[in-house]
């Protein structure tokens, strides 16, 4: 029995999907679970696996293609069997060419009007944003379907300049960058944001974060960082606060019982915040290693769907970069975010004397819809209290 490979919908609303990469030649024997091609969304690269055992067939779409979700675009079939022929379609340039040759028959009293280009929704709305005229853009899609990649060729096309205009150069953002932008302006827009900041002596963390890691690197060969800190204390404290860590759909607040924590990590495109699940049961060295792994797997865009789905909180640290403080937008449907600056030394009261001590900035943005002020404040009270007793908090987990 043959099995088709469809483009598939890896996000909410997705029109359609770029082909990267075929991981598999035709002809090659596949396996069930096996990475079979990588398709790039609105988030990351991600591997989609084979629905099936056998010989990949019939393969119709090439890297670079950008296709429409549910299209078949290869087949997987026993061996000796043939792939199903594909539906026959008529050409849009012959039925244009037709409707011509209709206006032009001698006797003919009444003209015909050449048919417009088919075009994605998702192409008609990039033009939109990037101010291209439909009718200078030549479609490359099947039947000369207008694809939102021949709009990005169009705005990116050089254009002429007059002698007395500035010299300019125009980037065209990569799906995964023009998405995220969407998305961010989508939740800024949409979703009605506050913030709350609170200052934490990060001298307990540094602690114990030089005791574990010496142990962890040397069980587990891997590197315990702050945000790993940071992902098992916020985990943990999120279930005693159950609207921080729920969210907001059309039928209501949906409360989890579980913790699904977001990590931010930077990559070539932008941002991507890969989930470690189940985070508030993990231990710390469990963490760390998924941490590493779903890092180096983003920077190489080599995320699964899963890596990316059912984040229910996202922590996004910039303080590697010396920041010292930033407010961070909320990724729907997710009710909040944290966002952590770096540790630096300044000087506080401790008992009433001026110390020096290394301060931590975290900043909290809330979904006002799920999260009131108090229950915001009562959260980021109860983490920085964890943050000066790490150890308590993680060795009773």
């Amino acid at each position: 029995m043959a099995f088709s490979v469809v483009m598939p919908a890896l996000e909410m609303a997705q029109e359609t999907g770029k082909l990267i990469a075929w991981r598999k030649r035709e002809g090659e024997s596949v396996a069930k679970g096996e990475p079979l091609l990588e398709v790039e969304t609105d988030k990351a690269v991600v591997e989609v696996e084979a629905p099936a055992d056998g010989i990949l067939a019939a393969v119709s779409a090439q890297t670079g293609a950008e296709i429409p979700v549910g299209q078949t675009i290869a087949w997987i079939v026993a061996p000796g069997e043939k792939a199903p022929a594909p539906l026959d379609k008529v050409p849009a340039a012959r039925a244009r060419t037709e409707s011509r040759a209709i206006s032009a028959a001698p006797g003919a009293t009444t003209t015909v009007a050449p048919l417009p280009a088919r075009i994605s929704p998702k192409a008609r709305r990039l033009a939109k944003e990037l101010g291209v005229d439909l009718a200078t853009v030549h479609g490359s899609g099947p039947d000369g379907e207008i694809l939102a990649a021949d709009i990005q060729a169009a705005a990116s096309a050089p254009k002429s300049i007059s002698a007395t205009e500035k010299q300019t150069s125009l980037e065209t953002p990569s799906t995964v960058a023009r998405l995220m932008a969407e998305r961010t302006a989508q939740s800024w827009t949409t979703v009605p944001h506050f913030f709350l900041t609170r200052e934490v002596d990060a001298g307990a963390l540094n602690n114990y974060r030089a005791q574990q890691a010496a142990e962890i690197e040397r069980a587990h060969n891997i590197r315990v960082t702050h945000t790993d800190l940071l992902v098992a204390l916020a985990a943990r404290v999120l279930l005693k606060h159950p609207r921080v860590n729920a969210s907001w759909t059309a039928e209501g607040i949906r409360h989890h019982d579980y913790v699904n924590m977001g990590v931010a990590i930077a990559v070539n495109d932008g941002v991507v915040a890969a989930v470690i699940p189940n985070a508030h049961t993990a231990k710390l060295p469990e963490i760390a290693l998924q941490r590493s792994d779903i890092s180096e797997r983003a920077r190489a865009a080599r995320l699964r769907p899963a890596d990316l789905a059912d984040a229910t909180f996202t922590i996004s640290n910039l303080g590697m970069y010396g920041v010292d403080a930033f407010s961070a937008i909320i990724m729907p449907p997710q009710a909040a975010i944290l966002a952590v600056g770096s540790i630096a030394d300044r000087v506080v009261a401790v008992e009433g004397k001026p110390a020096v001590r290394p301060m931590m900035t975290l900043t909290l943005s809330c979904d006002h819809r799920v999260v009131d002020g108090a229950r915001a404040a009562l959260f980021i009270k109860d983490l920085a209290e964890a943050i000066q007793v790490p150890q308590s908090v993680l060795s009773s987990s």
